[in-house]
């Protein structure tokens, strides 16, 4: 009972000072929000739309202007301006005006008839990988749509009959069905784990700021004092109050993406829950273990800083783990991030059991364990070390 009012006392503590210092209002509560509506919103439309190409016409033909206006027609790409060269069309890329081009050479439509096999070209800009590479997917039906065009109209003349003329120019057909996403949304991609992500880059750097700040103000002695000088009843009490509030931030970022956006969902709410409960203790475990690995509030809040924002690449969602080097396949394991969206993908985003994701919670476990090696180093820096800015 002596713990639980020691844990009671140095809440209330740790809730004077979060009320005080404006600084944890922002980080824990305004800037998370911000987040929330900024990533949500710049991908509202789910794909990007009409992006800007550019178009070399040296044959001027109406067979290459039908094909120009079949590109016009999708929905991902939009013709902004005619070029006279190529250099041209190549320079508008390089000043970021345009994010591909097409160029059909003199003679394209002379060949084409005669089947002659005509170059058709096509250049994009993969400095933008998701624009580069819808760029490059139209650009790419575009060209092979001008021999289809000769070829369905050479067959038709033959007296060939629709189904016969689809069976040669696609003899194979395919059927396309994405899991649990038919509608291509990117933002159901990345929004559920780049804005995590910066959830946990903010759990990261408050918990350790919240434990170092002590140090730099000289209230560590008393922190201490008042948990009985037992460090785990002075970091419970401490934290509690902010898990409480990260809890009730992830929780409302869920019901958000779920509840309003109608993100896929095929988990149970309760999982949603555990998800979001593991994700914030594995945080503050992580933001303890960095502080008592270096005992400075510069330090630790630097290696946090480094390995949340490491977190977005090992993750896997922008490139997937199994196609990076086995060196950062095994390091993929040492983000906290990694493992929550493992679990997200398997037991939310495609409803299997959580049994089927026991390992990545072990490890968002085993995190939440890693202040017990560094408790008695932290505990000593609170008593003896002097703050150095």
């Amino acid at each position: 009972m002596n713990i639980l009012l020691q844990i009671w006392q140095v809440c209330v503590r740790e809730m004077r000072i979060l009320w005080k210092n404006p600084i944890y209002g922002f980080c824990m509560v305004v800037f998370p929000i911000m987040v929330v509506v900024f990533f949500t919103t710049l991908m509202e439309k789910g794909v990007p739309e009409d992006l800007p190409i550019g178009v070399v016409d040296a044959d001027n033909t109406s067979t290459t202007r039908a094909l120009l206006r079949r590109l016009d027609a999708f929905q991902s790409t939009r013709t902004v301006n005619s070029y006279p060269t190529v250099t041209e069309a190549r320079h508008a890329i390089q000043r970021n005006e345009i994010n591909g081009f097409i160029y059909f050479p003199k003679g394209t439509t002379e060949k084409l008839l005669s089947s002659r096999q005509p170059k058709i070209s096509y250049y994009y800009s993969l400095a933008a990988k998701m624009p580069g590479a819808l760029v490059m997917k139209d650009l790419k039906v575009i060209s092979t749509l001008g021999s289809a065009a000769v070829g369905q109209a050479t067959l038709r003349a033959r007296g060939a009959t629709d189904g016969q003329i689809q069976t040669f120019l696609q003899p194979i057909a395919i059927d396309l069905h994405m899991v649990a996403n038919p509608w291509s949304n990117y933002n159901v991609y990345l929004s559920t784990v780049f804005v995590p992500g910066i959830f946990m880059l903010f759990i990261f750097l408050i918990t350790a700021y919240s434990i170092g700040t002590e140090l730099k103000f000289g209230r560590s002695k008393e922190w201490l004092h008042m948990a009985g000088d037992n460090m785990m009843v002075a970091l419970t009490g401490k934290l509690l109050p902010q898990m409480l509030i990260w809890m009730a931030i992830f929780l409302g970022y869920e019901y958000y993406i779920y509840g309003v956006l109608h993100f896929p969902f095929e988990g149970s709410a309760w999982t949603v829950i555990l998800l979001g409960l593991t994700g914030v203790l594995a945080s503050q475990g992580f933001g303890i273990f960095a502080f008592g690995l270096l005992p400075s509030l510069r330090m630790s809040m630097s290696i946090c800083s480094l390995w949340a924002v490491l977190s977005m690449s090992m993750a896997g969602s922008a490139f997937p783990v199994m196609a990076m080097d086995s060196p950062l396949q095994s390091l993929s394991w040492l983000f906290p991030l990694r493992h929550y969206y493992m679990v997200y993908q398997v037991a939310v985003f495609n409803g299997f059991p959580l049994l089927e994701a026991w390992f990545h919670l072990a490890a968002l476990a085993g995190f939440m364990l890693l202040p017990w090696p560094v408790i008695g180093k932290i505990k000593n820096a609170m008593l003896n070390y002097v703050y150095i800015p």
